[in-house]
């Protein structure tokens, strides 16, 4: 796959989903939706369902959503963005967001229901060559029973013991047909943590509808909270800035596709969280913004004048080159223009 094809289907993919949040949010809380288009630019082909017109565009890097009144007054129609009540407005801007997160699941889910999911237990699915526990004997198959005479039942607890025994002699009794085994080894100290290892591989259960999508979650879920402690640690400098703009975007996406589709699909579910958390931000024109500009009218019971909106949207335009130009900067450093 090519590195524009791959671009392409990644950039498409994400966009079309936020704004498919966008759309079917607004069509839940009753707001007219005139018009549901995939792509940029001139029209190539279209057609109007019910009352909103289906389009495809030319250039296909994204989408976009037209409601009644969501850019501009209009006359008083219920069915109008901005005459909608302001929990509605809430749900259909955040709805956008949500969808990237949940596309992050389902893209997990579909990597761990091809690749397999972790089995519950303790069994070794297979040993890597000249690591302690191929030294010592052990096997695939092998289920680890008892580690220094305490017993364990989960791999979770596997890890946890072995970890903390990095360079220390060690028992491992395990069941093998039937029989008990027990061997010793000394746990290896991993390079980039120091934890201890013994080189063996956990059981995986492959194509497993609900267990895929549970991991799905889980995955986006840790994904998510280790992007926000990243981020504060970013914001307090206690880690350099590490932040890529669409050169750099374009750079990886284009690496990874070369490696495989599931690799494309693991980066695509990542660039999505960063989407949907991007786009929480509170800045003017993304969702963030706008969520606290509706929120505020909650609060207020006052819409916001258009001279006032018009400066909030003109501070967000400034906001986005800012960062686009800071994350472009990096791009080039890092290529090392």
């Amino acid at each position: 796959m090519t590195t524009a094809l791959a671009f392409i289907f990644v950039f498409g993919l994400l966009t079309v989903f936020h704004e498919l949040g966008h759309f079917l949010m607004a069509k839940r809380v009753g707001i007219l939706v005139e018009e549901f288009a995939v792509g940029f630019g001139p029209l190539v082909v279209s057609r109007v369902i019910g009352e909103t017109r289906y389009s495809l565009r030319l250039f296909p890097l994204g989408g976009y959503v037209r409601m009644l009144g969501e850019e501009e007054e209009t006359e008083d129609n219920e069915r109008s963005f901005r005459h909608r009540p302001v929990p509605s407005r809430l749900l259909v801007l955040g709805a956008g967001p949500l969808m990237n997160f949940l596309l992050a699941v389902f893209l997990f889910a579909v990597i761990f229901f091809w690749l397999g999911v972790p089995a519950s237990g303790s069994e070794i699915a297979d040993v890597i060559p000249g690591g302690p526990a191929a030294e010592a004997g052990l096997q695939g198959g092998d289920r680890i029973v008892r580690i220094e005479g305490k017993e364990v039942r989960t791999w979770e607890q596997v890890v946890k013991v072995v970890s903390a025994r990095a360079g220390e002699q060690t028992s491992i009794t395990v069941e093998r047909a039937g029989r008990s085994l027990t061997v010793n080894l000394v746990p290896r100290p991993a390079e980039d943590d120091g934890r201890g290892t013994i080189g063996i591989l956990r059981v995986m259960d492959r194509h497993n509808l609900l267990s895929s999508f549970y991991w799905g979650t889980r995955q986006t879920v840790g994904t998510t909270l280790f992007i926000l402690i990243r981020l504060g640690q970013m914001l307090t400098q206690q880690a350099p800035a590490d932040v890529a703009g669409p050169v750099g975007i374009v750079q990886v996406v284009g690496e990874v596709a070369q490696t495989g589709f599931l690799n494309l699909l693991s980066l695509a579910a990542l660039l999505s969280i960063n989407l949907g958390l991007f786009n929480l931000f509170p800045i003017p024109l993304l969702d963030g913004g706008q969520l606290v500009v509706v929120g505020w009218e909650g609060l207020t019971g006052k819409p916001l004048t258009p001279e006032r909106e018009g400066l909030i949207k003109l501070v967000g335009v400034i906001l986005l080159l800012a960062i686009l130009a800071l994350a472009t900067y990096h791009d080039f450093m890092r290529l090392g223009v």
